[in-house]
């Protein structure tokens, strides 16, 4: 074994000491405790939001490390080449990139608003490449390896109607984090994916009710929504050292969402075991 590439050894406690994130989307939601989850590991983390997350950077304050603001549109190419390169030139490098930003409209595609489809695709799908390609930049220039996690969803693989534009962002945000996770490996930079399931966020309210989350959580097979915390810790682990070995992956933490309990796992009006075969 090559001993300079074992996992180091690492402070179980702030093993991302020294490190510098930035993360998308990060005002509130699944992004904001991204960021708080990788400020307690010890990162220091630019905080990314089309508003000015100050409620983000001060959480992740309170953890010891530095944070600041990175106000930007990820649908916006420029935006996306001035914010990295301010979060590079504040933070003094960019060792971790998480794209959590999204967007989504629900209607059926033949009637659906064609600018909120757009921008749909424009966020979920252009925005992660972009900040994929600013980083990728950055991180090969310093020669210190890096992570990326991109935040996906089982939209990727499941054809959830009225929900079309959303589908296909995600969907080929997979194939492209996996395409970049080949391109980046001789950088020693490692990309992977996480597939949060229905997680209790405040985007969530945008198209369902308050008691609709809570029976549709409590009829999940672990009997409720993600928190936001859980997607976290799962980003957090990714970008661990000891984690140097996975590269892309892809992470479901959807508490068994995809799994086929509904049609599989019936007890109410089975057969009668006597007429089974």
């Amino acid at each position: 074994m090559n001993n300079d590439e074992a996992p180091p050894n690492v402070d179980p406690l702030r093993p991302l000491a020294g490190k510098k994130a930035l993360v998308s989307g990060a005002g509130r939601g699944i992004g904001a405790a991204i960021a708080i989850a990788l400020a307690k590991a010890g990162a220091e983390v630019a905080v990314n939001d089309l508003n000015h997350p100050a409620e983000t950077v001060e959480a992740c304050m309170k953890h010891g490390v530095r944070s600041i603001p990175a106000v930007a549109d990820v649908g916006d190419y420029a935006a996306i080449q001035k914010t990295v390169n301010s979060v590079c030139e504040e933070l003094g490098g960019l060792d971790i990139m998480v794209s959590n930003a999204a967007f989504s409209d629900r209607q059926l595609f033949y009637q659906a608003d064609m600018a909120g489809f757009e921008k749909t695709i424009q966020v979920c799908m252009w925005g992660p490449f972009y900040l994929a390609r600013e980083a990728a930049r950055r991180m090969i220039a310093q020669g210190t390896g890096g992570n990326m996690v991109f935040i996906g969803s089982p939209h990727a693989y499941t054809a959830y109607p009225g929900a079309m534009a959303y589908n296909m962002a995600k969907a080929a945000l997979d194939q492209m984090a996996r395409t970049a996770a080949v391109e980046l490996a001789e950088h020693r930079i490692r990309v992977n994916i996480v597939h949060p399931g229905w997680t209790d966020t405040p985007g969530e309210r945008k198209f369902f009710f308050e008691e609709e989350l809570l029976r549709r959580g409590a009829a999940l097979p672990l009997g409720r929504l993600a928190a936001p915390e859980d997607i976290a810790n799962g980003v957090s682990f990714l970008c661990n050292p000891n984690s140097s070995y996975i590269t892309g992956a892809t992470l479901s933490i959807d508490g068994g969402i995809v799994l086929p309990y509904q049609e599989m796992f019936r007890v109410n009006g089975r057969p009668d075991e006597s007429t089974a075969n």
